[in-house]
């Protein structure tokens, strides 16, 4: 198969790059930026530039939407609808132009909001920010493409968090901090987090490219969830670290947060605490895989395997 990946200079997209490859597919890699590890597979582009898109799909056989706005703290705001919204029309376009059949979505859990218990893929939205939003605007528009035609194919994954070797997000925050001694505990840890490692979704994705004629939705989440206390054991044990933390209310952290987002407006500056960053620490967020299960799909790695992967890739090598 020939695949174009969108986003494939990313983090996920790197690892799922290496799996095709493995399985004797051909790649094309449409990014903005150039991939370290595939240059010579990277076609240089943005989702939102239509026209650019079309001519990256000629002879494509399925696409892989990993593109996306995604961060906190992104600005303008605008960029949520331009980079998810209108990234999926364009990517339908091409399609459609290209008589592509095949489309294999990342989306996110984001769509279900925060603190709704264990949501399934039938769970209504109820997105809590403008990236939730934007990503569940984006699986109506392929669900619509889907519905066009009885050849099409499209799966779509929801990720929980998902972390692992040269990835820089809140994962990797929270076990810097640990080790640094710079970290502490807000609320009562007991809250838990559906996460999940980067080759673990990479292989799933990979998967896809077999995947059914018609629309699938999985939630993907390594099984089973850790609480916020067990992550921070884990750390501290793969690091030898004794040293006990402080503990604070929930509502202390919270006007801490509310604090740094006025300083980072007033400053213009951005910084790793923020009001969003401690509600989603503290908040439990975790979702069902059932459906996932039933695909038969068993992860190369267990939850905390691939925390320590990724604790000796970036802070024992």
């Amino acid at each position: 198969m020939k695949i174009l990946v969108t986003g494939g200079s990313g983090f996920i997209g790197t690892r799922l790059i290496d799996n095709l490859l493995e399985n004797n597919h051909e790649v094309l890699i449409y990014d903005k930026v150039e991939s370290i590890k595939y240059k010579d597979l990277t076609y240089i582009g943005d989702v939102r530039d239509r026209n650019t898109l079309i001519e990256a799909c000629k002879g494509i056989d399925i696409i892989y939407n990993l593109a996306a706005e995604h961060a906190d703290d992104v600005s303008p705001k605008s960029l949520y609808t331009d980079v998810n919204i209108g990234g999926a029309t364009n990517i339908v376009e091409a399609a459609k132009i290209n008589n592509i059949k095949k489309i294999i979505f990342t989306s996110s859990v984001a769509i279900y909001g925060l603190n709704k218990g264990t949501p399934n893929e039938s769970t209504p939205a109820e997105p809590f920010n403008e990236y939730g939003r934007t990503k569940y605007e984006a699986e109506k528009i392929f669900i619509d493409w889907c519905n066009q035609d009885y050849d099409n194919s499209l799966t779509i994954l929801r990720p929980a968090v998902i972390f692992g070797e040269r990835n820089r997000g809140n994962v990797y925050n929270l076990i810097n901090q640990i080790i640094s001694g710079k970290f502490l505990m807000v609320g009562d840890g007991t809250n838990h987090k559906s996460m999940g490692y980067v080759g673990n979704i990479a292989k799933f994705l990979e998967m896809q490219v077999n995947s059914e004629n018609g629309i699938n939705i999985f939630n993907f989440a390594d099984k089973p969830d850790l609480s916020s206390t067990e992550i921070v054991t884990i750390v501290r044990n793969e690091m030898n670290i004794t040293k006990e933390f402080l503990r604070i209310p929930y509502s202390v952290g919270l006007l801490g947060g509310y604090s740094f987002d006025l300083l980072a407006f007033l400053s213009q500056k951005k910084f790793s605490i923020s009001s969003i960053r401690i509600k989603k620490f503290c908040a439990e967020t975790t979702v069902d895989t059932d459906r996932l299960k039933l695909t038969g799909f068993i992860p190369p790695f267990t939850l905390e395997e691939g925390i320590k992967n990724m604790i000796n890739y970036e802070f024992k090598k």
